[in-house]
């Protein structure tokens, strides 16, 4: 009897049964995936309430290396997941600085090989010793990495921002993150083009609550990256990690560094339509640029001359690795 618990144990943590100590709980569900060309009217739509001058359409993915996305692979096509890694109850109210990941076993725990991960989390602190902003973009092949990851930190001699690309050694993640992984590979991709806002919500939330709209009673999900071509977006770092508790909006705010930075901006990350019974983030993105400048993205603070390009990818299958077990709602924006 007891060698059938653990064989059914080791199915729900994914991982050898002698491994058990090590391991990460996962769960997963199957994503529905409308097609594209229902996707780009949808978003069409939708963005039109948000933003003056609206472009949605179906394209094969462009070269992603290539100047403004700059990403470590070509494409975000080949078998697309949704990952959500951690949680905010790793960071709030104190943080639970044994959570670290490293992500070449994030992508061994999914299956994905090669692993073209883009996404937002927290970054290594065991790596930089602070605390700090993740922005992931990096491709992991037969063991082979290539690291285009940056983090965004707080001199505490000035309080500005610091922007540091990661060296390929460097693979881990730490307390929570939102990652779409794929192969890489060229295929159809959303594109879109929006210029001035007009609305209050920012260019996530609005494809957000579009996609909402259209697939209520469906489970969808999302990653990509767009680039803030022009103006200027509020975007955050956090400080150190606090000494003491953190317990509300107030007193996060209060903790966390805002910035006005400048286009462009380079965005990763993913988004959801719903919480799907698994404590989802339902939107998160970073952007890092080539300016030095980098963080948790918020919204444009310049909607007259607000401009964004952006490619998507739908996932098939969303992953949720070491959910937290007490959790809470606030400190998700």
């Amino acid at each position: 009897m007891s060698f059938v618990i653990l064989a059914f144990i080791s199915v729900l943590i994914k991982c050898p049964i002698m491994a058990l100590p090590t391991c990460l709980p996962l769960e997963s569900k199957a994503l529905y995936v409308p097609s594209l060309t229902s996707l780009a009217e949808t978003l069409n739509e939708g963005l039109k309430s948000n933003f003056a001058e609206v472009s949605v359409e179906v394209v094969e993915c462009p070269d992603l290396t290539q100047e403004p996305f700059t990403l470590a692979s070509k494409g975000l096509g080949g078998n697309p997941k949704i990952i959500e890694l951690g949680g905010n109850p790793y960071l709030l109210p104190l943080v639970h600085k044994e959570k670290v990941y490293d992500l070449k076993n994030i992508a061994k725990l999914v299956g994905s090989d090669p692993a073209f991960i883009i996404g937002a989390g927290a970054g290594p602190n065991p790596y930089i010793g602070v605390n700090c902003e993740g922005i992931y973009n990096l491709n992991i092949s037969n063991g082979t990495v290539n690291q285009l990851s940056r983090i965004s930190k707080i001199d505490k001699n000035d309080d500005k921002s610091e922007q540091i690309t990661l060296p390929n050694t460097e693979t881990r993640a730490a307390l929570m993150a939102n990652l779409l992984i794929t192969e890489g590979k060229p295929g159809p991709v959303i594109k879109v083009h929006v210029k001035r806002r007009i609305g209050e919500d920012n260019f996530i939330t609005t494809i957000r609550k579009a996609i909402e709209k259209k697939y209520q009673d469906k489970n969808v999900g999302m990653g990509g990256v767009f680039v803030l071509k022009e103006g200027k977006a509020k975007q955050h770092v956090m400080r150190d990690f606090s000494k003491t508790p953190i317990e509300n909006e107030e007193q996060l705010n209060n903790w966390l560094k805002f910035y006005n930075m400048s286009a462009p901006l380079i965005a990763v990350g993913t988004l959801v339509n719903a919480d799907m019974d698994l404590d989802l983030r339902v939107q998160h993105f970073h952007s890092f640029s080539h300016h030095g400048e980098a963080g948790h993205y918020h919204y444009d603070t310049t909607p007259e001359t607000a401009e964004y390009l952006g490619y998507f990818t739908l996932g098939e299958n969303i992953y949720r690795i070491d959910r937290p077990i007490n959790t809470h709602s606030w400190g998700r924006d």
